[in-house]
C-alpha cells in the first residue's frame, strides 16, 4: 500500500479511537452517531466503532472501507491475484467489489475466466488453442481452478456453465484425477477433493466421480466427514471409498455426528483396525474407535452404534479399557452405559486417581508420573481444548501432571487453551508462570498461537480470543508487527491495533 493509502487508513483508525472514547465518555454526538450505524442495546467491541467510521465513509463495512482503499494502490495484475484468492477462499463480496470496479479483470487470465464460470470465454480460448485445457496456470492446471473455485455458491445460476466447461477441459485433454501441491513435498490435493470438500461443490464432485475420479484419493474421505452435511461422505461411499487406511472414521468421532459413523461402519470401516503413526509425527487412528469416541467425549448412542458393528468393548488401550477411558477423559454418560451394558472394570491405583480428577476434582490423588503411559501424559493437552473443563484440568495439576507438558506438535495446554479461545483455562495456565515466548510445532509462540485460533479455530460461543490475547499482552507477551499484518480476523486485528497504538 501506498503512503498515502495507509495514513487515510491511519486516519480512519484514529477517528475510530477516538469515536470510542468520546462514547465511553457519554458525548452526546457519538453516541447519535453510533446509534445510527449500530444495534441498540447492543455490547460494543472496538470493531463496531471501526464499522460506525466506515459507514460514514460511505461502505458497508470496515473491510469493505479497508479493501477500498487497499485495491486502489494495486496495479491490474495485483488486483487479478487478489480476485484469483477471493474466488478460492469463496470471499464473495471481495468478487464483487473487484469485478464492478474493473469487469474486464478476468480477460488477461485464462485460470479467472474458468474460476468465474465463463463459458464464452473458455470456449473461444480453447477454439483457438486447445492446449489450454492442460497447460498450468500459476499453480494449478485449468481443471482445478474450477475445482478450486466457490464462484457457484455466489451466482447459482451458471451451474450448467460451469458443467459445460468441466465438459470442454476434459475433451480437451484435462485429467479429472489432476492434483497439485500446495507445497513443496507435500502430496497432491486433487481435483475431487477440491471440489467435493473445499468448494462444498456436489455437483461438480459427482461429475468427476462419474468420469473417473478416485474417491481413494487420501485426502477427499477424510475432509467429507467435517463438512456440514453427509452428501459429500455418502456420494464417496457409493463410488467406492474405502474407510480403513485413512483417518476418516476416527475423523468423523470428532463430531457427534451418528450418521456419518454409521455411513463409514456400514461401508466396511473397522472400529477396531488401528494405524501406526505416520513416520512424520502426524497421529493415525491409531487408537481403537471406541477409545477415541469417549475421549472426544461422544454421546452413549455412538458408542452403542460402534458396539452394534463389532467395536471390542474389552479392548485395552494404553492400559486401558474403555470404561477406565470413559472416567478417565469425564465421558459420564459413556461409562454409565457401559456399566449398564456389563462392560465396567476394576480400576489400578493409577486409574483410580486419574478418575477420581474429573468426578471429585476437589479431592486430589497423587500420582507418580513415571507410571503414567504416553496417552496419560497427554490428557492436559486433551482437555485443554474442552469448553468447561478446568476443574477437571486444576485437579490433575494438583496431582501431578506437569502443566508445560506439549503435545505431539509442541502445543501446551496454554497454547492450546488460547487457540481455542478458553479464557478461564488460559488464565489458569497464565498463573502456573508458563514461558510465553516458546515456539510450537508450527513456529508460533503463545500470543500468535492465540491470533490464529481467531481465525481457524473452531467457532464456539464459549471462545473469546482478543480476552484471551488481553491476558497474554498483561502478562508480558511481545506484539510483533507481524502478529497484526498476518491477522484475518477483523475483530482481533483492530484489538491489536488498538493495543500498540496506545503503548507507544
Amino acid at each position: 500500500m501506498s503512503d498515502g493509502k495507509s495514513s487515510t487508513l491511519e486516519r480512519f483508525k484514529r477517528s475510530a479511537r477516538v469515536l470510542k472514547k468520546a462514547y465511553a465518555e457519554g458525548e452526546a454526538q457519538a453516541l447519535a452517531r453510533v446509534a445510527a450505524h449500530t444495534l441498540p442495546d447492543k455490547s460494543l467491541k472496538h470493531a463496531d466503532f471501526l464499522h460506525v467510521i466506515a459507514c460514514e465513509a460511505g461502505q458497508d463495512s470496515w473491510p469493505k472501507l479497508k479493501f477500498a482503499l487497499e485495491t486502489t494502490a494495486m496495479n491490474r495484475r495485483e488486483r487479478a491475484e487478489r480476485l484469483k484468492i477471493a474466488l478460492f477462499h469463496g470471499q464473495h463480496w471481495v468478487t464483487e467489489k473487484l469485478l464492478a470496479g474493473e469487469p474486464d479483470l478476468k480477460d488477461d487470465d485464462f485460470g479467472l475466466q474458468i474460476a468465474l464460470l465463463d463459458l464464452s470465454a473458455v470456449h473461444a480460448v480453447l477454439a483457438a488453442d486447445p492446449s489450454a485445457a492442460v497447460r498450468t496456470i500459476g499453480v494449478r492446471s485449468p481443471i482445478l481452478h474450477l475445482a478450486y473455485s466457490r464462484e457457484v455458491h455466489r451466482s447459482p445460476e451458471k451451474a450448467e456453465d460451469m458443467m459445460a466447461i468441466a465438459a470442454l477441459l476434459v475433451a480437451n485433454g484435462a485429467d479429472v484425477d489432476d492434483g497439485y501441491a500446495q507445497r513443496p513435498g507435500e502430496g497432491k490435493l486433487s481435483a475431487l477433493y477440491g471440489a467435493l470438500c473445499h468448494a462444498d461443490n456436489y455437483e461438480l464432485g459427482r461429475w468427476l466421480l462419474e468420469r473417473g475420479a478416485n474417491p481413494n484419493d487420501n485426502e477427499s474421505l477424510y475432509h467429507s466427514t467435517e463438512l456440514e452435511h453427509s452428501r459429500a461422505l455418502r456420494l464417496l461411499l457409493d463410488f467406492g471409498a474405502i474407510p480403513d487406511g485413512t483417518n476418516a472414521l476416527p475423523r468423523a468421532l470428532d463430531f457427534e455426528s451418528e450418521e456419518k459413523v454409521r455411513l463409514l461402519l456400514s461401508a466396511g470401516a473397522s472400529p477396531n483396525v488401528t494405524e501406526p503413526d505416520l513416520p512424520g509425527g502426524m497421529p493415525m487412528n491409531s487408537i481403537p474407535s471406541l477409545h477415541h469416541a469417549i475421549r472426544r467425549g461422544r454421546s452413549a448412542r455412538i458408542v452403542d452404534l460402534l458396539l452394534e458393528f463389532g467395536a471390542e468393548a474389552k479392548a485395552v488401550w494404553c492400559g486401558h479399557t474403555a470404561y477406565a477411558t470413559a472416567l478417565i477423559y469425564g465421558n459420564g454418560p459413556a461409562a454409565r452405559f457401559l456399566g449398564e451394558r456389563g462392560y465396567a472394570s476394576p480400576l489400578s491405583d493409577t486409574e483410580s486417581v486419574l478418575a477420581g480428577c474429573a468426578e471429585s476434582p476437589a479431592q486430589t490423588g497423587r500420582l507418580d508420573p513415571a507410571h503414567l503411559t504416553k496417552a496419560d501424559r497427554c490428557l492436559l493437552t486433551e482437555l485443554a481444548a474442552t469448553p468447561g473443563r478446568l476443574e477437571h484440568l486444576e485437579a490433575l495439576v494438583r496431582s501431578g501432571f506437569d502443566p508445560d507438558m506439549t503435545d505431539h506438535m509442541g502445543l501446551s495446554p496454554l497454547q492450546i487453551a488460547g487457540w481455542n479461545g478458553l479464557v478461564p483455562e488460559m488464565a489458569y495456565f497464565l498463573s502456573l508462570g508458563p514461558d510465553l515466548t516458546r515456539k510450537n510445532g508450527y513456529g508460533g509462540d503463545a500470543l500468535d498461537t492465540v491470533v490464529h485460533g481467531a481465525e481457524f479455530a473452531p467457532k464456539r460461543p464459549e471462545a473469546d480470543h482478543i480476552a484471551c490475547a488481553r491476558l497474554l499482552l498483561e502478562a508480558g507477551s511481545v506484539l510483533y508487527p507481524a502478529y497484526i499484518a498476518g491477522c484475518g480476523n477483523e475483530d482481533m486485528a483492530a484489538f491489536l491495533e488498538d493495543w500498540r497504538d496506545t503503548r507507544r
